[in-house]
């Protein structure tokens, strides 16, 4: 159902069954797939994709132009997968195409009120961002991430997968997964126990985490004497290769 003072393109295209509140806008070159609910006073900007069965709540703002100052008009995109939440006041925004001219959001994400996704940023499913906590342009977030409230993510920092922040915690380096961090800047305080024990690891590869854990931070090795030991022996644990990689592959060294 479309309320009659929404304001939508005719150049939208919107599934039949989607739901969109009253006084919302809905700009042009907007999908909208089925079963997605925009409620009222929400602003959807032009070339964005919403996936299926997505909520949206009032005051969100989906697809806005990016705040970089190297901005000036070009077309850019937002692609939002499907069954995200995004509450009250949130806002994420269009690519570059200095990044790409991408903003990418995947699948089972929850978006509590007034956090932020910047331009150029990708996010991976299953992640977790508390009120006010915000991503600046070109963060890569990933699978089953939790950002308490008030984080705030540097540029072009990655978050490994099923890593936790605590309230608060101000990250300017990379996260490897299932690292928990906190702090002023960010500094590592242990794996995310409650993130392995949800994934339900096999025992091999929480013992492997937590070995990792003490060769990269508790032994005071160089972090690549680090890498080169973890790899060496955990390489054939499947379950290990997100931690691996986001030791391995990062734009702005790792918290330690």
């Amino acid at each position: 159902m479309i309320h009659p003072s929404a304001q939508i393109d005719p150049s939208a295209e919107i599934d039949e069954d989607v739901s969109i509140g009253p006084h919302t806008v809905i700009g042009p070159n907007v999908k909208i797939l089925k079963g997605t609910v925009v409620e009222g006073n929400a602003f959807i900007h032009k070339n964005t994709i919403l996936g299926k069965e997505n909520l949206i709540y009032p005051f969100a703002s989906i697809g806005g132009d990016p705040q970089d100052l190297k901005y000036n008009g070009e077309e850019t995109y937002l692609e939002i997968g499907n069954n995200n939440e995004i509450r009250e006041g949130s806002t994420i925004n269009r690519g570059t195409i200095q990044e790409g001219g991408k903003t990418i959001i995947g699948n089972n994400n929850l978006f509590m009120a007034y956090t932020h996704v910047a331009h150029d940023c990708v996010l991976d499913d299953d992640i977790v961002m508390t009120n006010n906590a915000g991503v600046a342009g070109v963060v890569k977030v990933g699978k089953g991430a939790r950002l308490s409230g008030f984080t705030l993510v540097h540029q072009f920092c990655n978050i490994g997968s099923y890593s936790f922040s605590a309230l608060g915690t101000i990250i300017t380096k990379d996260v490897p997964a299932y690292v928990r961090v906190s702090g002023n800047p960010a500094i590592p305080r242990g794996l995310n126990t409650v993130g392995i024990q949800r994934q339900g690891l096999p025992t091999e590869a929480s013992e492997a985490l937590k070995e990792s854990y003490k060769i990269l931070y508790l032994r005071k090795n160089k972090l690549k004497e680090a890498q080169k030991e973890i790899i060496s022996k955990f390489k054939d644990i499947k379950e290990m290769d997100p931690f691996i990689k986001s030791i391995s592959n990062f734009e702005r060294s790792i918290v330690r």
